[in-house]
């Protein structure tokens, strides 16, 4: 009985060690796993991290508030209000009839399906009602994007006003050089679809050069203030990885895209005016 007992605890034994070898074998030659993709905005000594869906649509929330001419509290507030509502997701679904990044019921007036499905006049709306809400610009955040979509958790927009001041500062410009992305790869070149996007978010407030013959001419962007030039810099950083941008300059700095990598803006002496942004794209 013994000499069968102790051959099945050195098969037994044997099989760990061999076990133990591929475990170690496999986590010494394991690739990585891949990049997550995802972009950052630091402001105010506050890191908000949100995926590329996220930041295209934060990126349109903050632009489409600049476009308006409203001072940043107001993209502070929106921002909040879409990270409740819908996690800053252009949804199809919600309770009832609510749509949209703000959930916006179109039962309520607030539009129609399409229209509220549309994040620039869904924003634009939610904007129009912002500014009627009395003492918008010094109440609390909270009440204030409560006062404006009237929700059943009257508190839940508190939790997010960290992360929505964050965005809100880099994506309206108040704070330079402060949105990047970290990105696996980017689409094709498509400079008109870039153009498209900058106009149709920020209208007069910028002037788009328009797109050159070929598919990777330089787009730019010019404007009359620095924090406009920065929002839209930094737009075109959130929507780097949708048109296939390679770089991005502007007021002495630049950003580079790089695969498997967070980029970070950089001195650039060759960026020398505050009021205009050179996107370039990827060949």
């Amino acid at each position: 009985m013994k000499r069968p007992v102790i051959t099945v605890i050195a098969i037994l034994a044997a099989g760990a060690l061999i076990a133990g070898g591929a475990v170690a074998w496999s986590a010494l030659t394991r690739k990585p796993l891949p990049l997550a993709e995802q972009c950052s905005a630091t402001a105010g000594g506050h890191t908000t991290t949100v995926t590329i869906e996220q930041a295209v649509n934060a990126a349109i929330i903050a632009g489409v508030s600049v476009r308006r001419g409203l001072p940043p509290r107001a993209a502070s507030i929106a921002l909040a209000t879409a990270y409740q509502e819908s996690g800053i997701r252009n949804l199809n679904y919600g309770d009832a009839d609510s749509l949209g990044l703000f959930q916006q019921r179109p039962s309520q007036g607030w539009g129609t399906k399409a229209q509220v499905m549309d994040p620039w006049y869904s924003s634009a709306k939610f904007y129009a009602a912002l500014v009627k809400v009395k003492n918008w610009q010094t109440a609390d955040i909270n009440n204030v994007a409560q006062a404006v979509q009237r929700s059943a958790y009257s508190n839940a927009y508190r939790q997010h006003e960290q992360n929505a001041r964050s965005l809100a500062s880099s994506l309206t410009g108040q704070t330079p050089a402060s949105f990047t992305c970290a990105l696996r790869s980017v689409s094709a070149a498509d400079p008109k679809g870039m153009a498209s996007y900058l106009t149709k978010t920020y209208g007069g407030a910028i002037t788009v050069s328009a797109p050159g013959p070929t598919p990777t001419q330089a787009l730019t962007v010019t404007t009359t203030s620095t924090a406009t030039a920065w929002s839209a810099a930094q737009f075109a950083v959130a929507t780097a990885k949708r048109f296939g941008v390679a770089s991005v300059a502007a007021n002495g700095y630049s950003w580079t895209y790089a695969a498997w990598s967070q980029p970070s803006w950089k001195k650039d002496a060759t960026a020398t005016d505050a009021t205009r942004v050179t996107i370039t794209f990827a060949g």
